[in-house]
């Protein structure tokens, strides 16, 4: 696996090499890696050629287009126009692209289409699978990395050398693509079910500028062989099974008088078969897993999409107004905005005679604001102990993926932490991936000690996380109330008790909405007074199913 890694490393370079020598037929590369030390050491590698402005997916069309500096324009008392970064020929870097808006998107989409002398870099640090950069974006890119599972250490004495990217930049005007190599890349996108002729165009590219790399004028095998694999990978749908389905490419017709025709055509003798392997051979772990089941579901409907992404964040009630600049983003408070100009007319007026109208400052200019609501992260900490661990856990599991798929739309996260024997589990980090959820909770183990003061513990750390990423944790607490596991160098059910209400009062301390589901057969008073020092709800719900279970803490969160 870690030799995947490198390989990946290694192919993520190459490709940021061939981007610096084409980057406007190439389009640009997809990274996806979360922000680290192997994230900023790959960047520290790429080509100068490249050189990369960033934006984030805030920017608003002024800074984007460029247009009406109104800031400038109303301190020049004439109107003063702004470049925007498109207009400049370049590569741009979208930061947090899992975050990018359809609208934003399709701007940077028609940019790419456009012919300008524009590339683009995405940086996807998306956690979940059905949290990426969108789509519209990355089939226009040529390129994809994952640096997922790289450690810093592991690439301390990997060393690359630097091409020579100049001179493959101007070498590349002159290296000629035969018509068997368009060919062949097209079939072989065919085959990888990649309906897109984008794909073949953007490995044809990417052929080229390897064939500059490497000091030739015209496309060879191991051109064509490397293209296929960096641009076809990432894209593939299925996996092409035996030969009959082969479409085989008809022999090329040589004139007798065509020596220059003969002698491309002879540098492509690579068979078919041979360029899928080589495709195979690179096709992601996670993406070849995938396309190992088969699909009963058409091409095409799947989870993702633009429609299911959603910002982090949302608009709510309105604030008071602040001070602001007029960037096509914000939303001017005209009202607000007259009230700070009022007082200085007169002053204004004795300075600039000859003005009519009202003079307004940009100082004087007030942006509405309004009350955001940050994403909830649902804490399911499910006691796994005792005899009627299996049933607790079957409820909890049914609830977990009920409230989940109810709150879809809302982009809640959900978590479960188990607690048994002598500790406790993070069974589920974060998501709101409902497959993930289902695959994740599936063979989870119960039985044994009631380590309520460690379940309890796992929750205030999660949750102290969770608030360090902008998230709103609640707590969901599943148990029958009878601890009897201290922590760590304690002994003793009394011990156990002590431990666990000094616990509860570390995650009362967090001020997060909770609920104290007792499961018991009849409802426990110590599990109520934990509750009472949880500053949670209690709620009794000894033969709830899983519907009712998350009607209860539903209930009881939003309460």
């Amino acid at each position: 696996m870690m030799q995947d890694r490198l390989e990946a490393w290694i192919t993520g370079h190459l490709a940021l090499t061939l981007l610096a020598v084409d980057p406007v037929g190439l389009g640009g590369l997809h990274l996806r890696a979360r922000a680290g030390p192997v994230r900023d050491a790959f960047l520290s590698r790429m080509p100068p050629a490249l050189a990369p402005r960033r934006i984030t997916p805030d920017i608003d069309d002024t800074a984007l287009f460029g247009g009406v500096d109104i800031a400038a324009t109303l301190a020049a008392g004439r109107v003063i126009r702004s470049t925007g970064l498109l207009s400049r020929p370049g590569t741009l870097m979208l930061t947090m692209a899992e975050r990018c808006g359809p609208g934003l998107a399709a701007r940077l989409a028609q940019a790419l289409d456009s012919g300008a002398e524009q590339s683009l870099i995405l940086l996807d640090e998306g956690a979940d699978a059905d949290e990426r950069a969108p789509s519209t974006l990355t089939e226009r890119l040529a390129f994809r990395v994952d640096l997922d599972g790289l450690r810093a250490q592991d690439l301390a004495e990997l060393a690359l050398g630097d091409p020579e990217i100049d001179a493959a930049r101007t070498r590349l005007s002159s290296v000629t693509l035969p018509d068997e190599a368009m060919i062949l890349l097209t079939e072989t996108a065919a085959r990888f079910g990649i309906g897109s002729l984008r794909a073949p165009w953007l490995a044809c590219c990417a052929a080229r500028a390897h064939a500059a790399v490497s000091h030739r004028n015209k496309v060879g095998e191991d051109d064509i062989q490397i293209a296929a694999q960096l641009v076809f990978a990432h894209r593939a749908t299925v996996i092409p099974q035996g030969d009959e389905d082969a479409a085989t490419p008809p022999e090329p017709e040589h004139d007798g008088d065509s020596g220059q025709d003969r002698d491309i055509s002879d540098d492509l003798r690579l068979p078919q078969d041979m360029l899928i392997d080589a495709v195979k051979a690179l096709l992601p772990p996670e993406v070849l897993a995938a396309l190992s089941v088969p699909r009963t579901a058409p091409a095409g409907k799947g989870s993702g999409g633009a429609g299911q992404k959603r910002k982090g964040n949302r608009r709510g009630r309105p604030l008071p107004s602040r001070k602001g600049r007029a960037d096509g983003q914000n939303r001017i408070d005209l009202i607000a905005t007259l009230r700070a100009a009022a007082p200085w007319q007169p002053l204004r007026r004795k300075a600039q005679p000859d003005a009519t109208g009202l003079l307004i400052r940009p100082s004087d200019i007030h942006v509405k604001r309004y009350q955001e609501l940050s994403d909830r992260l649902v804490i399911f900490a499910v006691d796994a102990s005792g005899s009627a661990a299996m049933a607790r856990l079957a409820e909890a599991k049914g609830a977990i993926e009920l409230m989940l798929a109810e709150a879809y739309a809302r982009r809640d996260h959900v978590a479960l932490i188990t607690f048994r024997g002598d500790g406790a589990e993070l069974a589920l980090p974060p998501t709101r991936s409902l497959v993930q959820t289902k695959r994740q909770l599936a063979g989870l183990a119960g039985g044994g000690g009631t380590p309520l003061a460690a379940g309890l513990r796992m929750v205030a750390d999660l949750a102290q996380r969770a608030q360090g990423q902008g998230l709103s944790p609640a707590l969901a607490l599943l148990t029958d109330g009878r601890a009897n596991v201290p922590l760590p160098g304690r002994t003793g059910r009394a011990a156990a008790a002590e431990d666990a209400y000094l616990m509860a009062g570390l995650v009362a301390a967090m001020n997060m909405p909770g609920a104290v589901i007792d499961t018991a057969m009849r409802p426990q008073p110590d599990l109520a007074k934990l509750a009472q020092t949880l500053r949670a709800a209690y709620v009794p719900l000894p033969r709830a199913d899983a519907q009712g279970l998350s009607r209860a803490i539903g209930t009881a969160l939003e309460g």
